[in-house]
This record gives structure tokens, sequence and C-alpha cells, in this order.
């Protein structure tokens, strides 16, 4: 095969690349894709990312342990755990999976133990305890409260489902952790005094006057002596 032969192949074999190159470019240009402005629908539990970072959710108020786990439902937070079995163990002595075992997690240190378990960096770092506050605040969106976990399990946004969760939880250990009294209710301030019935403001005399002036009610004048009147003790004309 001859030189000319050769040209003939790599010029049709750059033809067509350039003929493919561009017909992408026009389709990319005559069918680009609009952005909504707003969503859909909203994935429950998927964190948005921004930047490589996710977005924290917004802090919400924690429940007062003392009054919630005594109510809570703790047979139906161990139907909401069954989520939980398909990275984790719940059972005392049970293997590790994807996740650590999570008996008895309540009141245990964060990211160690956990019969050897590889931690994140992240969880490690975070450190502290499963206290009631952290497990229903990690509960509601595990990636973004901390923020590089393993755990990709979206979460869950019902604080009953946590506080059922949790309450499960805690009987889910040899001895369950201790619940913590009831926070104290707020007095509520007095109310004021009513001001006596027969007391009147100075506004009110104000008032009560100028509607009497309205309605011509007669006002009372200083008596004047009549001008024929005799002075007393003046002598009289015969």
């Amino acid at each position: 095969m001859d030189s000319f032969e050769w040209n003939k192949i790599i010029g049709a074999v750059l033809g067509s690349l350039i003929f493919i190159f561009v017909i992408k470019t026009v389709a990319e240009i005559v069918y680009e894709p609009e952005t909504p402005a707003k969503p859909g629908y909203i994935v429950e539990g998927v964190v948005e990312e921004t930047g490589g970072e996710a977005t924290a959710a917004k802090p919400e108020e924690m429940p007062d342990w003392g009054t919630v786990l005594p109510a809570a439902d703790a047979a139906r937070g161990k139907t909401i755990s069954n989520r939980c079995l398909q990275c984790h163990t719940l059972g005392k002595g049970e293997p590790n999976k994807i996740g650590p075992n999570i008996y008895a997690v309540v009141d245990e240190p964060r990211g160690v133990g956990r019969n050897g378990f590889s931690f994140s960096s992240a969880m490690k770092a975070k450190g502290g305890t499963w206290t009631y506050d952290e497990l229903f605040k990690f509960l509601r969106s595990p990636g973004a409260y901390i923020n590089g976990t393993k755990m990709s399990f979206a979460g869950l946004r019902s604080a009953k489902d946590r506080i059922d969760l949790i309450a499960f939880l805690r009987t889910n250990a040899d001895t369950p952790a201790a619940i913590p009294a009831p926070a104290p209710k707020k007095e509520e301030a007095p109310a004021a005094a009513p001001a006596a019935s027969g007391a009147k403001t100075g506004a009110d005399a104000k008032t009560e006057a100028g509607a009497k002036a309205e309605a011509g009610a007669p006002t009372e004048k200083p008596a004047t002596p009549a001008a024929d009147a005799p002075a007393p003790n003046a002598p009289q004309k015969k």
C-alpha cells in the first residue's frame, strides 16, 4: 500500500473526528438543558453539597429527655431500627458490618472501641459521648452533623422517629442509661392587678369632661352679685 492510500485513510479518520466534534458542539448548543430555579421535590435526608462541603442542618430545640423518654414508644423504635440492620448489628457480641455494632451505644464514647471497628477520621475527631442530645442531632442527618463520616444513611427528619429509636437503643443494653430528671417548668408571670372600680385616672376624667361638653351639659358658673342690690349696711334714702 503506497503513501497515497495511507493519506486517504488518515484523511477519512480525521474528517470523521472533525464531523463528530462539530455535531456534538451543535447539539450541546441547541439542546442545552435549563436548570430550574426551584427543585420539583426534596428528597428527605439528602445533604446538599455546596463547594464540596455539606450544608449543616438547621439547629432545632432539644427535647426534654426526662419527659419524652418515659412517654416514648420503644417498640416502635425497634421497628425503626430495622433500617439500621443493613450496616449495623444490634445484638450483644455480634460482629461489625459496614458500620459498627451498636449494642449499648447510649452514653458510650464516640469513635473508639466497638470491637476494633475502623472509624473515620471525622468521627474520631468529633470525639465526645453518644448522649441523648448527640444521638438526636446525629440521626437527623449524619453527613450534615459530622462532615466526612462513612455513614451514608440519609437520616430521620421526624423528631418522634428519633425519640422512639433512641428509647429503643437505650433499652438495648445490659444496663440501660439513666433517664435525666424532667426540666423544671417555667413559671408564668403573675397577671397585673385590676384597678379599683371607683378610681378614675386623669385620662378617664378628661375624657368624661370632654364627653359632657359635646353633649351640651350645663356647666356651673360662679355667682355674681346683682347690680341693683343694695350694699350691706348702706343708709337707705327717705
